[in-house]
């Protein structure tokens, strides 16, 4: 792969999150002027307290939830394919996001099945919201771990992750046979996805927890690069491959976590989006990858959070527009198994 096209990817990813971000601002069940839009972001207003409102408190959270979200899932994806030397890995696939909303479905039932309180502006809430989904996806990756322990087959452990996966599903709808009529309601409006559900108070506690775990995988670079090549040669690099793995789990877990807890558990991109990045670079460099990945991330997360917005009849649940994107993408994949390989 040469520098220069991983540059005008790089800047092509970068320049398309840029007019998908303008283009969330612009467009909405509001109709807004663009030029009030300017003078809002200038400091000047609108002129209009409504209109000031939607652009500060609504659409610009929206925006930074969709992106921050998209490059989670994605990076989670990445992580765990590489990991597990699964190109079909995520977080959806291998029942991490469901143990993540399970964690969730716990934590609303224990306190009274309000999931509006949970999410409001108190921070002892959603804290308890975001410790559950943590707790639950750590619990699916402990077993996926002692799995991939005794299980070598890489197919064989997918099919282990998608039975966890119902696992936690059933276990959910047991939950809600004895929740109340408004839990089983908001739990599953929760399901359907959504990035409009992060307010600017809670802004710091989800852009700093996935900016630092962003920031972890970034310096994972070496590990990363060493496992493609085989556990046996990453050991003779001089990597740790038991505690790179456990370290690389945990960053998936918090990532995953935080975007199911705020977010909903949003399908599809984190399995799609790494090989959009691998296709669109040529390489599985993880020093490049990485980048490339967050930003294809962001940039698909923002065109489905445009999508679901542009509808005249109601916003559209996100989890019905990333299969149409993702799915495509995984056949392509499956079908074309054999000529695409991982690129050194």
């Amino acid at each position: 792969m040469t520098r220069s096209r991983y540059i005008i990817t790089v800047i092509a990813l970068t320049l398309l999150l840029v007019l998908l971000a303008l283009a969330c601002l612009a467009f909405g069940s509001v109709d807004i002027p663009v030029g009030r839009i300017v003078d809002i972001l200038s400091g000047k207003g609108s002129g209009n307290k409504a209109w000031d409102i939607i652009i500060l408190q609504s659409r610009i959270p929206m925006i930074a939830t969709a992106a921050l979200a998209g490059a989670a899932l994605s990076i989670s994806g990445l992580l765990l394919q590489t990991t597990f030397n699964n190109p079909l890995a995520g977080p959806s696939i291998l029942g991490v996001s469901s143990g993540a909303g399970l964690g969730v479905a716990i934590v609303i039932l224990a306190m009274g099945g309000s999931l509006g309180g949970l999410l409001g502006e108190n921070v002892g809430s959603y804290i308890a919201i975001l410790v559950g989904a943590l707790i639950g996806a750590g619990v699916v990756l402990v077993l996926l771990i002692a799995f991939s322990m005794i299980v070598r087959s890489n197919t064989m452990l997918l099919i282990i992750g998608i039975l966890v996966s119902y696992l936690t599903s059933s276990v959910v709808q047991l939950l809600n046979s004895v929740a109340t009529e408004e839990g089983v309601h908001n739990y599953v409006s929760w399901g359907f996805g959504n990035f409009s559900g992060v307010s600017v108070a809670q802004m710091p506690v989800y852009a700093g927890i996935i900016i630092l775990a962003l920031i972890g995988s970034a310096l994972m670079v070496k590990p990363l690069n060493a496992m493609l090549l085989g556990s046996r040669y990453a050991r003779n690099l001089g990597v740790n491959v038991t505690r790179s793995r456990n370290v690389l789990l945990l960053i998936t877990g918090v990532l995953t976590a935080v975007v199911t807890a705020f977010c909903g558990p949003i399908g599809f991109i984190g399995l799609a989006v790494p090989h959009i990045a691998r296709l669109s670079l040529g390489t599985s460099n993880h020093s490049r990858l990485i980048p490339a990945t967050i930003l294809a991330g962001a940039d698909i997360a923002l065109l489905c959070a445009l999508v679901s917005v542009i509808n005249p009849h109601g916003i559209i649940p996100i989890n019905a527009i990333t299969p149409i994107i993702g799915v495509p993408i995984i056949l392509y994949i499956i079908l074309n198994r054999r000529r695409i390989q991982y690129f050194n």
